[in-house]
């Protein structure tokens, strides 16, 4: 198969199926929200320095390192798009748990997954004009879509910003009854995010084989320099180990999903941002597990001091 083929693929939903892609990562933001606190968000007010080297490192670092390794790889220019789409989201709530294996502060790690998501909001949108602009391989591409930040702006406030006010609510409102349906909620949300997937890639599952080959490079490539940001950030800034521990996962594990779910409300379902953002969605997972089981052997060398303190 020509691999500039990767740049024509569309992969379709039609508008019944999209809009229950919406709704199932609605209902994921939603069952993350449950974990989450009003306290997760003040800790940030009583120490500010970890959170705000973290937020800094997803949002500005982050973005322009990923536009900086498109100019220098130089991918296919949907493939491109895909990197600077998946380094402009937020955290993914699998970093909670992988923090927590590694060894690393766990309230740091919940504190940024909250506010980052509420944060994205605008700076997701944001950062993928900026930059996606500055390409002057991806910018045909918001232009030929006549990309508008303020409706990429709505659909991340109604799947991101909605769940996440309601998961909160709902938390403080009825405590006992969110940690009975905490758990089961979580995990049907996910498989019946995965089902509407795999539904929506078995018609191309031929040209996925083909072309899958093209991004696993790209995608082990960028993540590693997530992680490597957040790592950096934190050393830099003189952190403690484990509030390192807690940033450098947290800008290493992406909401691909919500990169997903925007590639088709607004990109057609382009073929090389759709495979950039589901493999981005296994490999990370497989980076993330790698550093936290190195980690977890580990300990930090200071004392882990708890945001809550």
């Amino acid at each position: 198969m020509d691999t500039t083929a990767v740049d024509q693929i569309r992969l379709h939903f039609n508008p019944s199926g999209l809009m229950s892609l919406n709704i199932v990562i609605g209902l994921m933001m939603f069952g993350m929200s449950l974990d989450l606190k009003l306290e997760d968000f003040k800790r940030i007010l009583r120490l500010p320095k970890a959170p705000v080297v973290g937020l800094i490192a997803q949002f500005v670092l982050l973005p322009m390192f990923t536009f900086l390794l498109t100019m220098v790889v130089r991918p296919h220019p949907s493939m491109a798009l895909g990197m600077i789409l998946i380094g402009s989201c937020p955290g993914g709530n699998l970093s909670n748990l992988m923090t927590y294996l590694a060894k690393g502060n766990t309230a740091l790690s919940i504190s940024m997954t909250a506010v980052s998501t509420a944060i994205a909001v605008i700076m997701t949108p944001l950062n993928l004009s900026i930059w996606g602009a500055l390409n002057p391989d991806t910018a045909p591409i918001l232009r030929a879509v006549s990309l508008d930040p303020m409706d990429v702006f709505e659909t991340i406030f109604f799947i991101l910003g909605v769940p996440l006010a309601c998961g909160l609510t709902v938390s403080r409102i009825w405590p006992r009854l969110v940690e009975r349906v905490r758990g089961p909620f979580k995990i049907f949300a996910l498989f019946v995010f995965i089902g509407v997937v795999a539904l929506a890639l078995s018609a191309n599952w031929d040209i996925f084989l083909n072309v899958i080959g093209l991004v696993v490079f790209v995608v082990m490539l960028h993540n590693a320099l997530a992680l490597m940001v957040g790592y950096g950030a934190g050393r830099v800034m003189g952190l403690a180990p484990a509030d390192t521990r807690a940033v450098t996962i947290e800008v290493g594990i992406q909401n691909s999903a919500l990169g997903l779910i925007l590639t088709f409300n607004f990109f057609d379902g382009l073929g090389g941002m759709a495979i950039i953002a589901a493999w981005w969605g296994i490999w990370h997972i497989i980076s993330g597990l790698t550093v936290s089981l190195y980690w977890s052997r580990r300990p930090p060398q200071v004392q882990i001091v708890e945001l809550a303190q």
